[in-house]
């Protein structure tokens, strides 16, 4: 009878009783530390030496970004700004329409200059017109100046108790009902042949891969108006890849738990990872909404909320359809599933009414892709487990459908 040899390898490395041999014949630790060390030492030198002390080839261009501005009242217009450069810049002159104008320079230590990655406040006391657009100028003490025009101007209506109650309750139209209607279409789905349930999973796929698009190039675009020292694009790169892989992870992590412990993955997994993907999006739509109470710059019409509603109808079914072959979850699971897909658009709507920045916009987007991604990954592979062929007539154009109905429903939907 051949032997059996217990599988002592980890992750594909070396078995766990193979004998390391220790280098030069010092400790495991001592070769693990020393470069850090020895870095540590290069480093330290370099500062307290200064070699390259005489060596100059001339003073950096100052890096200024105004990322957005605020008219909390009719005489007032607020520019965010922020230092991106490696030496501090000093404000001396303001320009309103080509006109000097006074102005104060709020949280950059009492004084106008800016530290390298300092943001500050700069307030005009200035009397705008609605609808009239401003061009507003920033000197610089070295002469140099920064532009940012101001289209259309609206007041900010700032940020209270009333305006937490409308954002919840736009969230509420707009994210949570839409959701947990298109989450009725579950007993419906669970009478479908396996070939149909395969055509509304990727029906579901085609939604989600819309999402990722329209969350992508909206990241991108807000990247444009993140301060340079965060290099926005790359910003947007790193959520993507973070969020896949972390995603990824976990669920790789699960599938092992639950291999070990002999029980199929199941679809309600891949259901609350859905929910998941979607929610992330709509958080960072719900940011969107909010940044547009917080910049005076919404306006909620009928016609547009229902453009909305008819845009997030579609994602019920994208949540509940992993679980159409399981035996039916308990009710509070498709609570659960409703309110992490649906509710973000609250909490998002809160947090860009309190702290609009571009920089937190453009990386919920990111995260929302990338977790999007790693979804419609793991209901492709579901169709696959399931005898299903993912590229087969039906199921592209299943996925055809589910992205072209993204499109044309977006387009009701312009705040």
């Amino acid at each position: 009878m051949a032997d059996e040899r217990k599988d002592t390898t980890t992750d594909g490395g070396l078995p766990a009783e193979t004998e390391v041999r220790q280098p030069l014949g010092v400790p495991r630790w001592v070769t693990a530390v020393l470069p850090i060390v020895l870095l540590v030492l290069v480093l330290g030198a370099f500062v307290f030496t200064s070699p390259l002390a005489g060596i100059q080839s001339g003073e950096p261009l100052p890096d200024v970004t105004v990322t957005h501005s605020t008219l909390p009242s009719d005489d007032t217009v607020v520019l965010h700004v922020t230092n991106n450069g490696p030496e501090e810049v000093t404000i001396s002159q303001v320009l309103v329409d080509e006109a000097y104008w006074n102005f104060r320079v709020e949280g950059a230590g009492g004084d106008r200059t800016l530290e390298p990655r300092e943001s500050a406040r700069v307030v005009v006391p200035y009397h705008w017109n609605p609808g009239w657009d401003l061009e507003v100028d920033l000197v610089l003490s070295d002469g140099a100046t920064v532009s940012h025009g101001i289209e259309a101007p609206q007041q900010s209506p700032g940020f209270g108790a009333d305006i937490l109650w409308t954002l919840a309750l736009i969230g509420l139209f707009v994210g949570v009902i839409p959701v947990a209607l298109g989450m009725l279409w579950f007993p419906y789905i669970r009478t479908m042949s396996d070939r149909t349930l395969h055509a509304v999973l990727l029906f579901a796929t085609g939604v989600l891969a819309f999402l990722a698009f329209d969350a992508g190039f909206e990241a991108f675009e807000l990247a444009e108006r993140i301060p340079g020292a965060y290099e926005g694009n790359l910003l947007v790169v790193s959520g993507v890849l973070g969020a896949l892989l972390l995603v990824q992870s976990i669920s790789s992590w699960r599938e092992g738990r639950a291999a070990g412990d002999g029980r199929a993955g199941g679809g309600l997994w891949v259901a609350y990872l859905v929910a998941l993907g979607i929610g992330l999006h709509n958080l960072a739509e719900g940011l969107a909404i909010g940044s547009s109470f917080a910049l005076g710059r919404v306006s909620l019409g009928a016609f547009l909320v229902i453009g909305f509603m008819l845009h997030n109808v579609t994602e019920g079914p994208a949540v509940v359809a992993p679980v159409a072959r399981d035996e039916r979850p308990a009710w509070w699971h498709f609570v659960a599933l409703g309110l992490l897909a649906g509710a973000p658009v609250i909490l998002g709507g809160w947090i860009g009414s309190l702290a609009y920045s571009p920089t937190v916009g453009a990386f919920f987007l990111a995260i929302g892709v990338g977790a999007i991604l790693q979804v419609v990954w793991e209901i492709t592979r579901m169709v696959r487990d399931a005898g299903g062929r993912v590229g087969s007539a039906t199921n592209l154009l299943a996925f055809l459908i589910g992205f072209a109905v993204m499109y044309a429903t977006d387009i009701f939907v312009a705040i």
